[in-house]
């Protein structure tokens, strides 16, 4: 029985960082729940039941922000800064023919998926376009095999960067 908390503890920690931006009107929820653990717990008829053992201070953790994360508010939506992962899809130093190059992606990007945000940027003396926002490698990839199958004059320049990301929160 240990063993089945001490796995299933760890699950509902992961499952529930994963899913920050769940609200309270989620389908699984009533108004009167003051955490997904209430929920969770909450006795219905013809269901089981689920009981579930932690340190206080761990269930006041979880769903909450952590002091110290960058939160930012632009244009009436608020972000979260964190490091996460993008795809990079150009990078080049021709000073002649880089910016036009790495803007001319971006708009074929943008036409094809105009709800992924995209980052022209320049370091000196790099012009480069980075596309998307994802917590994990895996998301990132998964932009990636799009983008390669959609572009494939650009798959040789493409890979997955680490940097510094915005989520939007709400």
């Amino acid at each position: 029985m240990k063993r089945f908390f001490s796995i299933l503890i760890p699950v509902i920690i992961i499952l529930f960082t994963k899913v920050t931006t769940l609200s309270a009107q989620g389908p699984w929820a009533h108004e009167d729940d003051r955490s997904i653990f209430e929920a969770l717990q909450r006795v219905e008829s013809g269901k089981g039941e689920v009981i579930i053992n932690q340190p206080f201070a761990l269930r006041n953790m979880v769903g909450r922000r952590q002091e110290g994360q960058n939160v930012e508010t632009t244009d009436g939506s608020t972000y979260l800064n964190l490091q996460g992962y993008r795809v990079q899809v150009f990078s080049g130093n021709d000073q002649r023919v880089a910016k036009d190059e790495a803007f001319k992606k971006e708009k074929e990007i943008k036409e094809l998926y105009s709800h992924i945000p995209t980052y022209v940027t320049y370091t000196a003396p790099f012009w480069r376009l980075r596309v998307g926002d994802f917590r994990s490698n895996e998301e990132a990839y998964h932009l990636l095999r799009l983008l390669k199958e959609a572009f494939p004059s650009y798959a040789k320049e493409m890979y997955i960067v680490r940097e510094d990301i915005k989520l939007q929160l709400y």
